[in-house]
């Protein structure tokens, strides 16, 4: 009877721990393109073919699961994230293919990817770049792969965040004012084997922009982050997943010492590693993960019906991409902002565009929680978002040709993002 009673007060015991767990998996995936297509990010080089591949590209994946809800972490190894119609369709496959109900999955921003703005249908693409419309399945295969890959390898996991400043290695490229805002500070989430104490993933948050290889080059690269995850993960024996922050106005500093794409990538992984180091991951007790995410409309500052402004934009990047802007801003800018409360205290903000760093600056003081992690490029691309002074001062990133939507669209989102933390950790009703 007693040997009864134990056996069914330890099932008791398991099943009532069930569903608690902190358990965390990663991998990863090539998603190069195998075929000559426009590249992403200066339309100086308007629709001129990719002619081959500097360095290959991947989709990183992490997947988190609190207490038996999942989130994945997708870092990319593109300009931006996804289009709208592949977001859907791999976020649809991943909920079916693994339960994984909510996403971040970003582009890390370099300028030396494919263009995904294309679609099938004539003028939009049909008929002339026909091998970038083949690639938007391979990347979708691709990342939803990688994602279902590291949902098979959840495992009970440690964790543990920490951050340091570097100043110097970035730099405000935007305004003439001083101070410059800039954001220097180095953010990591570290996740080990709860069994073995073995590193499973390490996800680094960075905020500047992969542009440190010519324009004129036509060869895919990861630029420095790609350079920097593959030091990570020969130092460390572990994954490495890369979140761009708010880096809109950002750029790096790879210059003396770490001039160039591969200096500056592995002198900034050797700084990710060192601050590893630091960390000491734990159990977490009470695993919780809380997620909020809506698109916002917004009035557009571009008149997008105008022919002459559309001939001037077909003239500045090409004809095809044009009627593509138009589909999606026909209704105005609508941004995505995703927000998630980890644990009850490590927020994840992710914008679908390029947010100048004082947004982020400014909500990591007002949100008031142990940790605030800021990834742009994520679920989607809506283009720059400046302050309102950023707009006032005017420049390359605060005017309306690359910022079309309406002045103050971006505090009025980060407010937003606010009050949901708040909201989630039950500070406000």
């Amino acid at each position: 009877m007693n040997f009864l009673r134990s056996v069914l007060t330890s099932a008791l015991m398991l099943a009532s721990c069930m569903g608690t767990d902190f358990r965390a998996g990663a991998a990863r995936r090539d998603i190069t393109p195998q075929e000559p297509v426009p590249m992403w990010g200066y339309g100086a080089r308007h629709d001129a073919l990719s002619t081959g591949i500097q360095d290959p590209l991947h989709a990183d994946a992490l997947v988190i699961d609190a207490g038996g809800k999942k989130l994945a972490i997708v870092g990319l190894d593109l300009g931006r994230a996804p289009a709208e119609r592949s977001l859907q369709i791999i976020r649809r496959r991943i909920k079916e293919e693994a339960g994984i109900e909510y996403s971040f999955i970003a582009g890390s921003h370099t300028h030396h990817g494919p263009v995904l703005e294309l679609t099938d249908e004539p003028g939009k693409g049909q008929g002339k770049f026909d091998a970038a419309l083949h690639y938007y399945k391979q990347m979708e295969d691709g990342i939803v792969a990688a994602i279902v890959d590291a949902n098979k390898k959840l495992v009970p996991a440690r964790f543990g965040t920490a951050t340091t400043e570097l100043p110097g290695w970035n730099r405000n490229r935007h305004t003439k004012f001083e101070p410059k805002p800039v954001d220097d500070r180095l953010a990591i989430m570290r996740f080990d084997d709860a069994a073995t104490g073995n590193p499973i993933a390490v996800l680094v948050n960075w905020t500047g922009h992969p542009t440190t290889i010519p324009a004129g080059v036509l060869k895919f690269s990861a630029d420095y982050v790609g350079a920097m995850k593959i030091e990570i993960m020969g130092r460390m024996n572990c994954a490495a997943i890369f979140m761009q922050g708010a880096s809109g106005d950002q750029s790096v500093a790879a210059d003396g010492e770490r001039k160039g794409y591969e200096a500056y990538g592995k002198a900034l992984a050797g700084e990710v590693v060192k601050l590893a180091a630091t960390v000491k991951t734990e159990d977490v007790p009470a695993p919780s993960l809380l997620v909020k995410e809506d698109r916002f409309p917004f009035a557009s500052r571009t008149d997008f019906a105008n022919p002459l402004v559309m001939a001037a934009y077909g003239k500045a990047f090409f004809p095809e991409l044009i009627p593509n802007f138009v589909d999606e801003y026909k209704d105005g800018v609508r941004p995505r902002l995703t927000v998630a409360l980890l644990n009850g205290d490590i927020a994840l903000v992710g914008v679908s565009g390029e947010f100048f760093a004082n947004h982020a600056l400014r909500l990591r003081q007002r949100a008031r929680v142990k940790q605030l992690f800021f990834f742009g490029y994520s679920n989607g691309y809506h283009q720059y978002f400046p302050t309102v002074e950023a707009v006032a001062e005017g420049g390359y990133g605060a005017d309306s040709t690359v910022s079309p939507v309406a002045i103050g669209a971006g505090e009025q989102i980060m407010n937003t993002a606010l009050l949901w933390l708040y909201q989630l950790q039950g500070k406000i009703k």
